[in-house]
């Protein structure tokens, strides 16, 4: 199966570098077209702007969440349909539980490598 490398993501992280290293990384799969976001609610902001092909959001930020922008995402009829993948540092099983309730495609645990994404992307792009 071939991942459309022209869609646009959008890469939402509170800490530059993490920002910084997942661009990298999506460039390295072929990625071209990703922009970023701070906190969640930049990214709501951003989303409703333009349509992105998929998210993939830090779990920890402030003020908004990736979590709380998650169920925002959901709950919104036109970006519901966004695949979103969460990162975060702690694999606290109820944390995984609770994106999987609100709706996450997948799930990161950091700190991960350009395989482990791709990974993470071919398995939400699969269904």
């Amino acid at each position: 199966m071939s991942l459309n490398l022209s869609m646009p993501i959008l890469v939402v992280d509170d800490y530059k570098t993490m920002i910084r290293i997942i661009k990298n990384l999506l460039k390295q799969l072929g990625f071209e077209d990703i922009d970023e976001a701070a906190d969640g609610s930049e990214a709501l902001n951003k989303m409703k702007e333009r349509e992105y092909g998929l998210v993939i959001s830090d779990w920890n930020m402030e003020p908004m969440t990736g979590y709380e922008l998650l169920k925002q995402v959901r709950a919104d009829d036109k970006l519901n349909a966004t695949p979103f993948i969460m990162v975060t540092a702690e694999a606290k099983s109820e944390n995984v539980i609770a994106a999987k309730k609100e709706g996450v495609n997948n799930y990161i645990v950091k700190p991960f490598n350009a395989q482990t994404l791709k990974g993470k992307i071919e398995a939400v792009f699969e269904n």
